[in-house]
């Protein structure tokens, strides 16, 4: 049996004999990654979302990347708008583009639904990101009448607020410290309210079908 000398730590892997090829560990041949996965990872491609329209172009809601292709594949929606870098999706037998948003092909009946939830996201572009006290570029979240004074964590008692406002205000009311809202806080009202509730920031593209309040 011929001697096997130990490989030093570091050195060059042996050149393969010509005539053959090589592929990364796993990867099937003819696999091709989507475009969004080989520039971002697939943790970021699989985080992505795509605003879903109706028939009447109103949104419904933000679906995961996935399956807004797996709709647009099978004919039930079609792409709106594509991803702004312009990215396609290859498979087999299709290429479409990478959408942002699509729309339904056929209408669906959306029942009435009550108070938008509040988050985070959503609080902060009702109030156009910028402090409730002074208007500079908000930062937090302030309770209006402070949680240890009893105040509720609700629309009309929170607002979007800067850092140094947050920490002037502390646990004192607007009465104690003499300031004043510019407008009074309140829930905010339509549907497309409920998709910002999960996202940290909607897609630029997105705005026009999302009304006034969230293009500001």
């Amino acid at each position: 049996m011929p001697d096997r000398k130990p490989i030093p730590c570091g050195a060059p892997a042996a050149t393969p004999p010509r005539g053959t090829t090589t592929r990364p560990a796993g990867r099937k041949r003819g696999h091709r990654q989507p475009p969004s996965e080989q520039s971002e990872g697939v943790g970021a491609w699989s985080k992505r979302r795509v605003l879903l329209l109706n028939t009447t172009f109103e949104p419904l809601t933000a679906l995961p990347l996935r399956r807004a292709i797996v709709l647009v594949v099978c004919g039930k929606a079609e792409v709106v708008h594509g991803d702004s870098a312009g990215s396609t999706w290859n498979s087999a037998t299709h290429s479409i583009e990478i959408p942002s948003v699509i729309r339904l092909s056929k209408f669906v009946h959306v029942p009435y639904r009550g108070r938008v939830p509040l988050s985070r996201p959503a609080l902060m572009m009702r109030d156009n990101h910028r402090c409730a006290y002074c208007g500079v570029r908000a930062e937090t979240i302030d309770h209006v009448v402070p949680r240890s004074r009893g105040g509720p964590h609700t629309w009309e008692n929170c607002v979007a607020c800067c850092a140094k406002c947050n920490r002037r205000k502390a646990d004192y009311t607007l009465r104690e410290l003499g300031w004043r809202l510019s407008e009074t806080p309140k829930a905010p009202r339509g549907r497309h309210w409920r998709l910002l509730v999960g996202a940290a920031e909607p897609d630029p593209l997105w705005l026009p079908y999302l009304g006034e309040a969230a293009a500001h």
